[in-house]
């Protein structure tokens, strides 16, 4: 199989996954895909806040399109900026209470579709081994692998 073959599952894995998500977060919590992503990232960092850039580069946003999602999860008290005091220049997404309390009631909805998501693919014919070679990937090698 060529590697445009190999990219072109992986390609079609991924939309239909992202898909599925996008859909389940939105229905029942009223969370796009990237505001659950952000509200996950801000929630794992030390002291709940990234810079903007910090959060488009965990992900995958760019510098105009964070911003509009963290306008956002402002505008629904998800999350607040904050100057950065060594540097006014800098700005922080800060997660609030009321954002950690909609990524709690998210994350089950959001595992559970992503599981049921990749067992569907799995049963695909084109996609099965797809999951099948991410599912047997070494974890930790992959971890290594990431540019830094």
């Amino acid at each position: 199989m060529t590697d445009e073959a190999v990219w072109d599952r992986v390609v079609a894995l991924h939309g239909q996954v992202e898909q599925e998500l996008a859909k389940a977060l939105h229905r029942r919590h009223g969370l796009g895909l990237s505001e659950y992503r952000a509200l996950r990232r801000l929630a794992a960092s030390e002291q709940g806040e990234l810079r903007m850039q910090e959060l488009a580069d965990a992900i995958g946003l760019n510098q105009s399109s964070v911003s509009r999602l963290a306008a956002r999860l402002e505008s629904e008290g998800l999350a607040r900026r904050d100057l950065c005091p060594a540097d006014r220049r800098g700005v922080y997404s800060v997660i609030t209470d009321a954002g950690r309390d909609r990524l709690a009631a998210a994350e089950p909805t959001y595992r559970q579709t992503l599981t049921l998501a990749l067992e569907r693919a799995a049963a695909d014919p084109v996609l099965g081994p797809v999951v099948a070679a991410l599912r047997a990937a070494d974890p930790d090698a992959l971890s290594k692998a990431r540019p830094a």
